[in-house]
Order: structure tokens, then C-alpha cells, then sequence
């Protein structure tokens, strides 16, 4: 039985040329009941949405997988590369598994960012209920500081004070703390933007509206198609710039260089 005209023209959205720059994207999943031989199983549904240079939001693919890992992402990065995809300045992600070893190996310049915010969930979940306002006090102090040097010193003063109680969160922000810090390098306005994947979870409850009355697909290719008539709906607002996206600019610009050059955007 051949395909319906919705999956194919999912299909050639998914496989449409793409910008030669993104100046950012961001990575995030949402998750979602699938049948498999008689089972229901979870799969993700993997979204990049990037940032273009004229600051506009648009989704770049949807990539539907059971487990994260460095090939399934090597597979979804030369995806963009065969469409058209020749370089990423920054990389917004939340904690998914082997993407940073597979954008290293198809974009190797490109500076990757952890989502802070999910680090700070992901932090609390080890601290009790009564001790849960000093811990985050003393972990904002990390994050919202001012230079890296400020940042790396409340971290000092965090596992002096903390390290012996919560060893798994100093471990853990030990482990990430170059992706985590990426941002420290940018002005301002830069960093506000890409310290968290706020940017693509703030599209997950949009696509959730739409796909909330079905609690299984029956194939991968139902749910591809019905994120797909999700996302024309939803782009059809996405009108406008991201604000202070100007400022961004002549920050990229500098700190960038020829990466972002006028030629590169034409």
C-alpha cells in the first residue's frame, strides 16, 4: 500500500534544502506512544529548530527514535548536511545522549551549550525539600554570575560548602561544566538566549495541544505526519524576529567573524 498524500509531502518537508548558516539551534525531545508487534512502546520524537540569520524561528526536521546514542545523532547531523547545512555557531541542548561526539565530527566548530535550567532539575532531585532554598541560592550564584571567573569560583565555594552532602550534583556539574559554561564567552544578550532550550520547549506544549486526543500511533510514520500538520499550524505565528535579535547579530558578527560574514549570508 503506497503512502498517503500527507506522509509524502512530510516526507519532501523533511528532506527540503535547508539554510547554508544557523547561527543557533536548538535540541530538545518529547516523547510519545507508539504500537510495535502488539506493544506500546515510548519514542522520542527528536525536533531542531534553528534560529536563521534573520533571527527567524523554523523547525529544521523531526527525527523519530527509541534510543539516543553518538551514531543516531552522526545520522541526523550529515542529514543536515546533505541538505544544504554548512555551518552551526551554537548548539543549544538539553542532556541528550552522543550528540555532542557526532556535531564535533560533522560540524566540528560548532560551540555547544547545556541547557542550565535542565541541570538545575536535574540537580534538586537529589536535595530534600528543606534544604532545596540554600542549594539553589548557592547554584544560581554559579550560573547568573557575571564572568566565567565568578562562576567557577561559586563553584568552588559551592562544593566546599556542599560537596560532602551532595557529591552526585558536584560530580555531575563537574562532568558537563565546559558545555555548561559555553555561554560565559557571550555578551549579554547572547547568553540570555542560549543558556537554556526554552526557545524549543516553549513549542512542545503547542505540539501537545495538537496531538493530546491520541494516546498511540500506530506507526512512526502516523506520528511523523501528525507532527508535521502540528508544525504548519504552529509556524504559521512565527512572523517575527526573536526580540534584540540585532544586538545578537553584531555580537555573532564579532565574535564569529567570517563565519558570519555578509557573504556567508547570502
Amino acid at each position: 500500500m503506497g503512502k498517503s498524500f500527507f506522509s509524502l509531502v512530510s516526507d519532501e518537508w523533511q528532506s527540503r534544502p535547508l539554510d547554508r548558516l544557523y547561527p543557533i539551534v536548538f535540541l530538545d525531545a518529547i516523547h510519545f506512544k507508539v504500537r510495535k508487534d502488539n506493544r506500546i512502546i515510548s519514542k522520542a520524537a527528536y525536533t531542531i529548530l534553528g534560529i536563521n540569520i534573520d533571527g527567524q524561528k523554523d523547525i529544521l526536521g523531526i527525527w523519530i527514535g527509541v534510543n539516543e546514542s553518538a551514531s543516531f545523532w552522526l545520522g541526523v547531523c550529515n542529514d543536515l548536511k546533505n541538505r544544504g547545512v554548512e555551518d552551526i555557531l551554537i548548539a543549544c541542548k538539553d542532556g541528550l545522549s552522543g550528540f555532542s561526539e557526532a556535531i564535533n565530527t560533522v560540524f566540528p566548530k560548532t560551540d555547544i551549550q547545556l541547557c542550565v535550567i535542565h541541570q538545575l532539575r536535574n540537580s534538586m532531585k537529589y536535595v530534600s525539600y528543606k534544604e532545596h532554598k540554600p542549594v539553589l541560592a548557592d547554584l544560581k550564584k554559579i550560573y547568573q554570575a557575571l564572568t566565567l571567573e565568578e562562576a567557577e569560583l561559586a563553584f568552588e565555594e559551592f562544593k566546599d560548602k556542599w560537596g560532602k552532602k551532595h557529591p552526585i550534583i558536584v560530580r555531575s556539574w563537574e562532568q558537563h561544566w565546559l558545555e555548561l559554561t559555553t555561554y560565559f564567552a557571550y555578551p549579554y544578550g547572547l547568553r540570555r538566549l542560549i543558556y537554556t532550550t526554552n526557545t524549543i520547549e516553549g513549542f512542545h506544549p503547542q505540539l501537545r495541544k495538537v496531538t493530546k486526543t491520541k494516546t498511540a500511533y500506530p506507526t512512526d510514520d502516523a506520528l511523523r505526519k501528525i507532527i508535521y500538520l502540528a508544525i504548519q499550524d504552529i509556524s504559521k505565528k512565527w512572523t517575527m524576529p526573536l526580540r534584540e535579535w540585532k544586538e545578537c547579530v553584531s555580537h555573532l558578527a564579532i565574535y564569529f567573524g567570517d563565519r558570519f560574514s555578509l557573504e556567508t549570508m547570502s
